[in-house]
């Protein structure tokens, strides 16, 4: 179907790739706690221009420069794992009294679209991932716009699933709403999480 090889196995490829947790997810769990769907949202929408930027990037060639340059690859790591780290730090020391007024909010929201565009920015690994993982569903006969398919595909699904994440992140956060600390808790836990992701991360590019 669409030119795309094993259709079905790679709609269920993506599928199992998106339920895997990582810093990508508590970054917009965390958004949507803290300020609502309209925050959340913008998390994914960042989060799916980072992906976007590596599979353009992947399908370009470009993953051919970092294995020619292993260095460069290095450093971006490395330039992750302390933004994961900063990220993390911020939101463990978050409290009640640093919430912005109403007329604040919309500005805000975009912190978290800049946020989780960086956030999925911070393994440069993805691109080796595409690099491998398109060609599994392509032909010798597939025309170049397969790849532009493949793309579509893996953000399509992308978008539905970090969605529906916001849409069950707000319920929970508001049915714990009546709970004044639950919501700080929940912020301060996503810090732990991303400071674990970053000490993960730093450990396996020792």
């Amino acid at each position: 179907m669409f030119d795309i090889q094993n259709y079905g196995s790679f709609i269920l490829t993506i599928i199992l790739f998106q339920l895997i947790p990582g810093a990508g997810t508590i970054t917009i769990l965390s958004a949507t706690a803290r300020r609502g769907i309209g925050a959340g949202m913008k998390a994914v929408f960042g989060t799916l221009s980072g992906d976007f930027l590596y599979m353009s990037a992947a399908t370009l060639g470009l993953a051919s420069i970092l294995k020619a340059y292993p260095g460069l690859l290095a450093s971006l790591q490395w330039i992750g794992v302390a933004y994961l780290f900063w990220m993390g730090w911020k939101l463990m020391r978050a409290s009640e009294a640093n919430k912005p007024t109403d007329m604040e909010l919309e500005q805000v929201g975009w912190v978290y679209f800049r946020q989780a565009f960086a956030v999925s920015l911070t393994n440069p690994k993805v691109i080796m991932f595409f690099m491998a993982f398109f060609p599994l569903f392509l032909s010798k006969e597939s025309p170049p716009v397969t790849l532009i398919l493949l793309m579509m595909h893996v953000t399509a699904i992308s978008l539905l699933y970090q969605a529906s994440l916001v849409l069950v992140g707000n319920f929970v956060a508001r049915r714990f709403s009546r709970w004044k600390c639950a919501r700080l808790v929940a912020t301060r836990m996503a810090g732990v999480a991303l400071i674990g992701f970053a000490a993960k991360l730093a450990q396996n590019n020792r």
